[in-house]
């Protein structure tokens, strides 16, 4: 009886060691937003199939979330801003809806969604879950990229423009009686790109020829008071599109300039852009950002979207937190960290890739607005005759490798550059003459992934064989982690007619050292006071650097994550103000302490 005890209690010990030593894996999600993008119709007269989503109008009602989309033939309900649902409503635009505004008033709500051929109708419902929405005659027209905003007084406003040469707009609106237009229109404000470089046209704010950004994208955010007027510069396809406030007393101003502009911009990285968005108000106070990110590899309007968490500083000053904006970052309901890094690194960057088949491999870039730089890679293959693909660990989500079909015998397999523990992926899928040019339902991402540490004992740790999930950019997140060098993916079939990716991205902790903090950091700002080039040592065993900067030592509100490189060159500054910056390493272990911050007037 009594050795019975003895191992009922050591039994019961290693279940508690066992129990005691589950990590708690937090609640994560990633820039992409995962969720199931529609085709466009927009250039299906060109045989163009591609997703995209932009222009993104988010509202809290009654306690949940609604999403409204650019040309999505409906809009996506979330109970959480993790979980996104698609609805298809019962009544909507034949086109869609082009840059659609939302608002909720007092609970009800109010749609309004600018015709892409710029004609204003207005839709209302009390219960969007059901998709039944309740239409007024078209009242207004010439409007594109609308706003509508009605103040705690019932007063109603609609702040509209996208042009590189006229400026913001607003009317004012009865919303008892059809919104039909009442007093004066007012233009509010417009780019000044001799003063603010990030609103130069252009790949990195360059353009060989044209010079004028485009103002694009009003959203009102209402804080403690004050009107934030935001909109977006200077082009939805370009890595540096972001989104930047005016702050007035009134809905109809005047507007004064914020000084730590742009108020959300994320140039380097993966996934880039932040621009022409909307701000929400969580129910437990939080505010984010959902913004517009530049794909732009099928065409220059293939656009995915983004969320970000959004502050007020003590000076009333309102600005996103897009810092490692594309790797996992903490979800909404986090306590005290929401959207911000998880500190899991990215473990597969050029790690070494063979795949099953190769029809093509296609390196591309943006080089300016009409134009791609292009490059079809020759077919290699490693010593053991596997084919190899550098472009699916290369960070660029316009690159791209298409397999020779869609089905079970496709697979692709990446040696990371070192062992560590993987927490989760991200699966990047490539639109390669898929054919679907609307939104489409039925469709189904299938497929398996399998982790090993020698390459030759596998263990599945995701099975979406049976899934009826579609997920052009699917984030998959472990409930434990897993030790791994090796990663596979197994088809089984994906929407189109092959098997195309851009990017397999590994996410986890490493097993060595976070690298030696920056050394040697240098800023100058140019003759143009818009611009400034950096330069540092280059640090042993780093990924890359992540550039810091701000109007203050304790507002680094912006960076700029970057690859390889030990030198930078931007386009983005406010001429006539005076930044601090600061520099830090990072790679697949974690990131360096960060330099001590630099002054440049």
């Amino acid at each position: 009886m009594k050795n019975f005890k003895t191992t009922i209690t050591t039994v019961v010990l290693l279940l508690s060691v066992i129990i005691y030593a589950q990590e708690v894996v937090p609640e994560t999600y990633i820039n992409p937003l995962d969720i199931d993008y529609t085709y466009m119709v927009y250039n299906s007269s060109n045989n163009i199939s591609y997703r995209s989503g932009a222009d993104p109008a988010v509202i809290e009602f009654r306690g949940e979330y609604y999403m409204f989309v650019t040309r999505s033939f409906g809009y996506w309900h979330s109970p959480d801003l993790i979980n996104w649902e698609f609805i298809k409503p019962k009544q909507w635009f034949f086109e869609g809806s082009n840059a659609p505004t939302a608002f909720n008033y007092k609970d009800s709500l109010v749609y309004f969604a600018g015709d892409p051929a710029g004609y204003g109708s207005i839709l209302h419902t009390d219960d969007p879950k059901k998709g039944e929405w309740t239409p007024i005659a078209s009242i207004t027209n010439n409007i594109q990229d609308s706003e509508l905003f009605i103040d705690g007084d019932g007063k109603t406003y609609l702040y509209w423009g996208s042009s590189n040469v006229h400026p913001l707009r607003v009317k004012m609106l009865n919303k008892d009686d059809r919104f039909l237009e009442i007093g004066v229109e007012k233009e509010l404000f417009n780019l000044v790109e001799e003063e603010h470089g990030w609103e130069r046209f252009g790949e990195n704010n360059y353009h060989p020829t044209l010079k004028d950004g485009y103002m694009e994208g009003a959203s009102m955010t209402k804080h403690e008071g004050k009107y934030y007027l935001q909109y977006a510069a200077p082009g939805t396809q370009f890595n540096v599109y972001a989104d930047a406030a005016y702050i007035g007393e009134t809905p109809l101003g005047p507007y004064t300039y914020m000084k730590n502009n742009p108020m959300s911009f994320k140039p380097g990285g993966f996934a880039n852009g932040a621009g022409h968005g909307i701000t929400v108000k969580q129910t437990n106070g939080q505010y984010w950002h959902f913004a517009t990110m530049a794909l732009a590899s099928n065409s220059h309007w293939e656009r995915r979207l983004a969320m970000f968490p959004t502050y007020f500083d003590d000076e009333g000053l309102m600005y996103s937190n897009t810092s490692y904006g594309d790797y996992p970052l903490f979800g909404p309901n986090h306590p005290t960290k929401a959207g911000q890094h998880s500190g899991w690194m990215l473990l597969s960057y050029k790690g070494k890739a063979t795949v099953s088949s190769s029809q093509m491999q296609v390196k591309k870039s943006t080089s300016t607005d009409d134009d791609f730089d292009i490059t079809e890679m020759p077919l290699e293959k490693n010593s053991e005759n596997e084919i190899i693909s550098k472009l699916l660990t290369d960070e660029s989500p316009k690159s791209f490798w298409v397999a020779e079909s869609n089905d079970d015998g496709q697979w692709v397999k990446i040696e990371m550059p070192s062992p560590g523990n993987i927490y989760a992926f991200q699966l990047n899928f490539h639109d390669h003459e898929s054919a679907i040019y609307t939104r489409t339902e039925g469709l189904r991402h299938r497929f398996i992934l399998e982790v090993s540490e020698d390459g030759k004992n596998w263990v599945t740790v995701v099975d979406r064989s049976g899934s009826f999930k579609d997920a052009p950019n699917a984030y998959l997140t472990l409930n434990q982690p897993v030790r791994g060098k090796y990663v596979r993916y197994n088809n089984v079939e994906v929407p189109g007619n092959n098997l195309a990716l851009s990017e397999i991205r590994v996410f986890g902790k490493g097993l060595g050292k976070k690298p030696e903090k920056v050394k040697g950091f240098k800023v100058s700002r140019e003759e143009d006071r818009r611009d400034a080039s950096f330069t540092w040592n280059s640090v042993k065993g780093a990924q890359g650097y992540n550039i810091r900067w701000g109007i203050a030592p304790d507002k680094l509100y912006h960076s700029w994550l970057i690859y390889d490189v030990n030198e930078h060159f931007m386009r983005n500054l406010d001429r006539d103000t005076r930044y601090y910056f600061s520099i830090e390493a990072f790679n697949e272990n974690g990131i360096s302490d960060k330099t001590e911050v630099v002054e440049v007037k």
